[in-house]
């Protein structure tokens, strides 16, 4: 491995380390956050409602497609990528997502590894080729997913008013599907045609749950299945939720821009080393390669890079509050 290969793989992995420690949402980011949903999601009942929704999904898509492209999409390593994919909003077989990506791997290794003649720096650029298409599709549901919950308590708000006009629950939700835009309209249009259609409400919130999520989904659909069983003014307790979404939202803000000094402090400490190393080399051309040859060179370089690497980890752990 050269010198300018081994400079651009350090840089391509602090990149990536920065970008998913410090650009990802603050909110329900961390791994401890989505564990804990996870678990509140099952206790609800999202295993068996979830997974049939999500067959469901699968099954529509299936009928355009040829007994090949089906039996791909049947199989089991397909199933998590085809819930990726509805939670991002897209109707494509989960099958054109691994294709695309073993694609991209093909491409890009073949390449590398006629350009560089190397076949270790030719199989990691190839992983890093296949993770792309995966790396745009999560990044696209984190984004659907941010969207939904900022406008989640004007949702509500919606909600209450026509419940308190007198509109039975499933007209309330059609109202939201037509006056607000996407992704709210689309999943609470869907929701609204499954109770059209004679579907139950639980399975269509439970529905809306598993391509939806998230903690404020959860505590809308937890209140309005309890007071289908127990009664109660389902109109107040929605614009409460609201209220304190919004709340949440405000102290969220807050934090993230009193952790702003943090993550750019972070991003210059991780950036500079970069910065120096290449002005250097333009001052004094020769001197990343007579460091990188060097035996004790190679120990320092390697040692600054883990070095590195611990400390973005530790300061995404500093600067990332879990709201």
């Amino acid at each position: 491995m050269n010198e300018a290969t081994l400079f651009g793989l350090m840089i391509f992995i602090v990149v990536l380390l920065m970008s998913q420690a410090f650009v990802a949402p603050m909110m329900g980011s961390t791994r401890a956050a989505k564990r804990r949903l996870r678990q509140r999601i099952r206790s609800l009942g999202e295993t068996a409602d979830g997974g049939t929704h999500a067959a469901l999904v699968r099954k529509k898509q299936w009928q355009n497609l040829s007994r090949i492209e089906q039996w791909l999409e049947s199989l089991p390593m397909m199933e998590p990528v085809a819930i990726l994919v509805v939670q991002a909003g897209l109707e494509r077989p989960a099958h054109r997502i691994v294709q695309r990506s073993a694609l991209f791997a093909l491409s890009v290794g073949l390449l590398a590894g006629w350009y560089t003649g190397d076949l270790l720096t030719a199989l990691l650029l190839a992983t890093a080729a296949a993770y792309l298409p995966f790396f745009a599709l999560m990044r696209r549901r984190r984004r659907r997913l941010q969207a939904f919950e900022e406008q989640l308590p004007n949702a509500l708000s919606v909600i209450a008013r026509s419940l308190k006009a007198g509109l039975p629950f499933s007209e309330a939700l059609n109202v939201v599907s037509k006056e607000m835009k996407e992704p709210m309209s689309k999943e609470f249009g869907q929701v609204f045609n499954e109770l059209n259609f004679g579907g139950d409400l639980r399975s269509a919130l439970l529905g809306l749950l598993a391509r939806m999520p998230n903690v404020a989904v959860m505590a809308v659909v937890t209140a309005v299945l309890i007071q289908r069983e127990t009664g109660g003014n389902l109109a107040e307790v929605l614009e409460r939720i609201s209220a304190l979404l919004r709340d949440r939202f405000r102290f969220q803000r807050s934090v993230r821009t009193l952790s702003a000094e943090g993550r750019g402090t972070a991003w210059v400490v991780s950036v500079m080393p970069f910065l120096l190393a290449a002005i250097s080399e333009l001052i004094n051309p020769g001197w990343i390669t007579s460091l990188v040859s060097d035996p004790i060179g190679q120990q320092l370089t390697i040692g600054a890079f883990v070095l590195m690497v611990v400390g973005i980890l530790w300061l995404k752990y500093l600067v990332n509050i879990d709201v």
